[in-house]
């Protein structure tokens, strides 16, 4: 049996105390102190992770203590040592194989630093990611009854490696395609090689997208109320969150899901809370469930490049071994059909070309 390791962290100091209660009233920056020079910690063990195959895995989830904010600005010497630290504590547990989870697999240089001096195999799952976030805008496009050919689709965070290669092969699916990039050249570069697409540094271009996939690096939401159209979909890859909260309450008619969120094979205790239904897991976890399966314990997924092969070879494996996209949530609540119809009425009301035949309806896999 293939081991693994998969990396957790707080999306925000209060995050990380919330097991201790006395926390809640220590100031951020004091928590962020304490956070800074604190060292990885074992969070849990799953049960046996069972494939449709046969094949099993198990694993341990491994908490680096520092926050996105904290891996932005703290020197990245540290932040390596921590990440480092993680794979350690993994190897020594037995685990061949650590997925990088959340920001740990966007800081530096996307793994490859973290990979030459581990002594197991890293990947980021960022393969599985994208595969996982197109085949999710895909279905709920068909459950808003949008024609692609004659619709808009926006990338945001399109120099990154989940964007970039989101907007390559989705791309080829949408009418047009706006890539939002904070560096206007980068981003022109990737337009270069994209069919019908343009480059943008503005979000309030993505206001013409009929979808949005939305993966930056960014440690505060970069996607208002007043940035979309209504009916838009948007599938938020980010974690932390690039949608704001204050999307979910005032704009009803526009449909944010979580990109990336899978329902495993069996019935396995992670024995970890993500707020997710029980059973269900992060798509950059899945790869490196995936990979263990396989009896692969190989860096499979670093760098700032995902190629379409990698992205293909992980869609078979998840074929292979049981893997579904999950049904869709939104702000950690499933999305029903209320919430499809309401979006698929606004598009309507908002008189859009580009609305085919009605659909059958809502199913979730």
């Amino acid at each position: 049996m293939t081991r693994f390791a998969f990396i957790v962290h707080p999306l925000t100091p209060k995050h990380a105390a919330k097991k201790y209660p006395i926390a809640q009233y220590v100031p951020d920056p004091i928590l962020e102190f304490y956070l800074a020079r604190k060292s990885p910690v074992l969070m849990s063990k799953t049960s046996i992770i069972r494939s449709e195959t046969g094949a099993e895995t198990e694993g341990w989830y491994i908490a680096c203590p520092l926050t996105p904010k904290q891996m932005m600005s703290l020197p990245l010497e540290l932040v390596y040592k921590r990440i480092h630290q993680c794979t350690e504590m993994a190897a020594d547990l037995g685990a061949e194989l650590i997925g990088l989870g959340a920001f740990t697999s966007v800081v530096g240089d996307g793994g490859i630093t973290i990979a030459k001096n581990a002594r197991i195999a890293v990947t980021t799952g960022n393969s599985y990611t994208v595969a996982t976030a197109i085949e999710g805008t895909l279905r709920a496009a068909a459950l808003l009854d949008v024609d692609l050919k004659s619709s808009t689709l926006a990338v945001v965070g399109a120099t990154g490696s989940i964007g970039k290669t989101c907007a390559l092969m989705l791309g080829r699916e949408f009418g047009k395609t706006v890539l939002v990039g904070r560096d206007l050249a980068r981003t022109q570069a990737i337009a270069d090689g994209i069919p019908g697409s343009v480059a943008s540094i503005d979000m309030e271009d993505i206001k013409q997208a009929d979808a949005v996939v939305t993966v930056t690096s960014s440690d505060a939401p970069v996607i208002l109320p007043q940035h979309l159209k209504p009916g838009c979909i948007v599938c938020d890859v980010a974690r932390p969150r690039d949608v704001s909260v204050r999307v979910a309450k005032e704009r009803p008619d526009v449909l944010v899901i979580e990109g990336g969120v899978v329902a495993l094979p069996g019935s396995p205790e992670l024995g970890i809370d993500f707020g997710f239904p029980p059973k269900t897991a992060y798509a950059c976890m899945s790869e490196t469930i995936m990979l263990a399966l396989e009896g692969r314990p190989e860096s499979y997924t670093l760098g700032k490049d995902v190629s379409v092969a990698q992205v293909e070879e992980m869609l078979g494996l998840a074929k292979k071994h049981g893997f579904k996209l999950a049904g869709f949530r939104s702000f950690e609540k499933a999305v029903d059909e209320e919430n499809i119809n309401r979006a698929r009425d606004a598009r309507r009301s908002a008189g859009s070309p580009n609305i085919r035949v009605p659909s059958s309806g809502f199913a979730q896999s």
